[in-house]
């Protein structure tokens, strides 16, 4: 029984569920699940992040930790993580950077947090000449507490579940997952939970509220509180409150009905990057945001780019198209945010204009 056939079924037993409990299900499912069985990166797969478009993002977020290692004193030993590695091109390229600082590399310990076991192969295939040895957890609350934290999740909280409520002219209703007259999967809307008549809600507006978002910034807000070090946050999303209905589902690089095949395609949600940010303040955090490619842009990744070119002068055309995909505003420059949650003390580095 494939995963939308044991959907229906369950949904024609216990009714609809919540577009939260559907992501988690697609995603997330021990035997079904798109995460749990058939993460495709790159190009020849569902999707491609920034770390799969040029070496030069890993490049910069590896200079980026030496350098927020440096405003933290140097501690004599840190944990150094990654949140959701992907194939682990990201660490293995930051890495390669930070042989530039080996007293860095002398001071780091190694965790990545990843439940795939799919992806953990691909992980271990790409970091095994890296400098470091790497450790695996499922779960960012089996990290050691006694040590200082630099933290990277590129494209983490994007995958993490949403409810949806809709406005409608009696009020806001949820929007959930059930079967149509044919038992195929549809939208609907539960009974309306909130009759408030707010006039500057138009009818059809759509709020996404991720309590998995928050909980993560929440987590990580009192991590680095408690520890000291930093978390840089990475993905697509808003920086603003505001509505909009952000789901998708991506397959072989082109968008399809989130509902079509569940577990076979990637969904995710834009961040709610100001609750997000919320919660790591309420845990006594720090916090900061720019746009990507403002991030990049002070991070140094047009030299970085004028560098590659001078020694590749046959790749300048190829360089210069990786570089505007990362930074360009109609590209991932300001769809894409890095937003940081830090202790207290020292501002991260490229978040300077920002602080």
């Amino acid at each position: 029984m494939s995963l939308l056939e044991r959907l229906k079924a369950e949904i024609a037993v216990d009714g609809p569920i919540s577009v939260a409990d559907y992501m988690s299900r697609c995603l997330h499912d021990p035997v079904y699940g798109y995460y749990a069985t058939r993460p495709a990166l790159g190009e020849d797969g569902d999707f491609i992040t920034a770390p799969l478009v040029s070496q030069m993002f890993g490049e910069l977020i590896g200079l980026w930790a030496v350098e927020t290692w440096r405003r933290l004193g140097a501690p004599k030993r840190f944990l150094l993580v990654e949140a959701g590695p992907g194939d682990g091109t990201l660490m293995s390229d930051a890495l390669r950077a930070a042989r530039l600082a080996p007293d860095f590399l002398d001071a780091a310990e190694l965790w990545l947090v990843e439940t795939s076991a799919p992806l953990i192969e691909r992980q271990k295939a790409a970091l095994a000449d890296a400098p470091l040895e790497p450790r695996w957890t499922p779960s960012l609350s089996d990290l050691p507490d006694d040590a200082p934290i630099i933290l990277i999740a590129n494209e983490l909280l994007d995958c993490l579940p949403a409810r949806q409520l809709v406005r409608t002219a009696e009020g806001w209703a949820e929007r959930q997952v059930g079967l149509d007259a044919q038992g195929n999967l549809a939208f609907g809307l539960a009974p309306v939970f909130d009759r408030r008549n707010e006039a500057d809600k138009r009818v059809g507006a759509v709020a996404e509220i991720s309590t998995a978002q928050q909980a993560l910034g929440a987590q990580l807000g009192g991590v680095v509180a408690r520890q000291g070090g930093a978390a840089l946050l990475i993905d697509y999303g808003r920086d603003e409150p505001g509505f909009g209905d952000t789901l998708q589902a991506l397959r072989r690089h082109e968008t399809v009905d989130p509902l079509a095949c569940p577990g076979e395609a990637d969904l995710t949600v834009h961040v709610d990057f100001p609750a997000v940010l919320a919660a790591a303040w309420v845990a006594e955090a720090s916090t900061v945001i720019l746009a990507q490619g403002a991030f990049l842009r002070a991070l140094g990744i047009e030299q970085r780019a004028a560098a590659l070119k001078r020694t590749r002068p046959d790749q300048a055309t190829r360089i210069d198209r990786q570089l505007a995909r990362l930074i360009d505003d109609d590209q991932m420059g300001l769809l894409f945010k890095a937003a940081c949650l830090h202790s207290a003390g020292f501002t991260p580095p490229g978040f300077e204009d920002a602080a």
